[in-house]
């Protein structure tokens, strides 16, 4: 390995429901706040997955383009964790979740890091969400179990070693579907 994590900012959707792709939200700010957290959060360098609209990308970040991004949010996991090539964890976040800083992805990463599992997640008052972390042995069943819109979420339910960590006292973690 070359090295230790690197962020997928998984940013291909149309935005149906919000009324445009959220990775153009707020004239890129959304997509500037997630790649800002994933580096300063611990990650040496971010994929950004794209798909239904192109964007320029921040400093740190590279985009990678899922060509079946319709398929919904696993054809971005998809394409995010195969382009990872050469570290051993990815941090894997979305991008409309702007509250999410660096605390989150920091504390996120580090769980996964020492847990037995190398697995970890964000989970906010209880609730389950983004980031989540995956140590490099996992990204081939993640791949391989993902589907539709639902992304790696047979694979977290089928393990009982997912540390959850409450994140809450840095965010609420609200994914935003409509303006």
């Amino acid at each position: 390995m070359t090295g230790d994590a690197i962020g997928v900012l998984l940013a291909a959707g149309a935005g149906t429901r919000y009324g445009s792709p959220k990775v153009l939200a707020h004239e890129g700010r959304w997509l500037d706040i997630a790649v800002r957290a994933l580096l300063e959060g611990g990650c040496e360098k971010v994929i950004v997955v794209l798909g239904a609209a192109g964007s320029a990308m921040p400093d740190g970040a590279i985009a990678v383009h899922a060509h079946d991004w319709l398929v919904g949010m696993s054809a971005s996991l998809k394409a995010g964790l195969s382009a990872a090539e050469g570290f051993s964890y990815a941090v894997v976040h979305v991008v409309d979740t702007p509250d999410v800083g660096p605390e989150v992805v920091r504390a996120v990463l580090d769980a996964a890091r020492v847990s037995p599992s190398n697995l970890a997640r964000a989970v906010f008052d209880g609730t389950p969400g983004h980031p989540v972390a995956f140590g490099r042995e996992h990204w081939e069943e993640v791949i391989d179990t993902s589907s539709g819109d639902a992304g790696a979420r047979a694979f977290l339910r089928s393990r009982f070693d997912v540390v959850a960590v409450e994140c809450s006292r840095w965010a609420t973690g609200i994914d935003h579907d409509y303006r």
